[in-house]
């Protein structure tokens, strides 16, 4: 596969690579079904220390998931690590037929995963056990999520998949007709999700009918979120989109100086989300009104998350920034050993990200 194709490629994972913690067991990318992004947990306002750094042994393109004591990574080896999350010691490894590029979720003891072999696995966390797995049309690049003991998840053959989280058992499939790598985001009674060909899809979460669809400009790699009123999301076009969720016509839009691969974050009344032209910003929910903006030295691919009244991202500078919600002021910036495409995830204290080059990082 060309260069440009894995990098795409390692960005959609990153775009579907955010994982948070939730409450009853159930931890997921972009921290809950709506994709708010925004941990309750206390994240780091200002820069103590490195706690701990481990090395996977190939490339990782997908975010770390944090709950039961670990933090889980894919690795393009092939595999998913569990980590120790106060050691930061490998305490197990689960082999698939592929990359591992999308971020895992986890809901009653069980681990979920997709990989580049067209596999969505259901493993057991406590002895690694397949529970059961499910063959899809394409790779997968999107992370899942879990609402209501039902797994909604992706793949680039073009289908969005909805199944019993326990069995296995497929409830329906939606044909979106082109790949997708945004990870579903779900309100009410809808999922939520963007497609190459710069489609955003509402579709029924009970039944896989279609609700309404979107047409963009570029290529959607970003993974949506919703308040309850937008679908707020980026496009290749280098615009944000706000979407009504009822009625799937543009609230407003705003032109960035580059692509936006990024995935959104919403936090008091606020947007927040990257773009290739090396910026941070942050729109009004509203109206679109830019309330700040913020540059790094690198093009922004990675999602942005919240902890803390803290925006923290990666750039392809090798930073990992963390600003002021509020006004865009730099708190602090931790420099790691290559681009950071995946997102960041807040927990006890601490920020756990990783470099592209197969570092994953403990940061309080």
């Amino acid at each position: 596969m060309i260069k440009n194709t894995l990098l795409l490629t390692g960005i959609a994972a990153l775009t579907i690579t955010l994982s948070g913690c939730m409450g009853g067991g159930t931890s997921m990318f972009r921290a809950d079904p709506e994709h708010s992004a925004v941990y309750d947990a206390s994240g780091p306002t200002r820069l103590n220390t490195l706690d701990w750094k481990y090395s996977a042994p190939d490339k990782t393109y997908s975010s770390p998931m944090v709950a039961n004591g670990k933090v889980y990574l894919g690795s393009n080896d092939r595999h998913l690590y569990a980590i120790d999350q106060r050691t930061g010691q490998k305490k197990w490894r689960f082999k698939t037929g592929g990359n591992v590029e999308a971020t895992p979720a986890t809901a009653n003891g069980i681990v979920y995963v997709g990989s580049w072999d067209k596999h969505m696995y259901a493993i057991k966390d406590s002895t690694q056990a397949v529970v059961w797995k499910q063959k899809t049309k394409g790779p997968i690049s999107s992370s899942p999520i879990i609402v209501d003991d039902i797994i909604y998840f992706a793949s680039e053959g073009g289908n969005m998949y909805a199944a019993d989280a326990n069995t296995g058992y497929r409830k329906w499939n939606f044909n979106a007709g082109a790949p997708i790598y945004s990870s579903p985001a779900i309100y009410g009674d809808y999922v939520f999700f963007g497609t190459l060909k710069g489609e955003l899809f509402a579709v029924n979460k009970n039944t896989g009918q279609e609700f309404w669809r979107f047409k963009t400009n570029g290529k959607i790699h970003s993974s949506p979120a919703t308040d309850g009123n937008n679908v707020y999301f980026g496009s290749d076009d280098k615009r944000v989109y706000a979407v009504n969720i009822n009625t799937g016509q543009q609230s407003w839009v705003k032109k960035t100086a580059g692509p936006v691969l990024s995935s959104p974050a919403i936090y008091d009344g606020r947007v927040y989300i990257g773009s290739k032209d090396g910026y941070v910003y942050a729109y009004d929910v509203e109206d679109g009104t830019r309330e700040w903006e913020y540059r790094t030295e690198g093009g922004i691919y990675a999602p942005v998350s919240i902890a803390s009244s803290t925006v923290y991202v990666g750039s392809t500078d090798g930073n990992l920034y963390a600003l002021d919600a509020d006004e865009g002021r730099l708190r602090w910036k931790y420099k790691v050993d290559g681009h950071i495409y995946s997102a960041a995830v807040i927990d006890d204290g601490h920020v756990y990200f990783n470099s592209v080059n197969g570092s994953l990082f403990a940061v309080k």
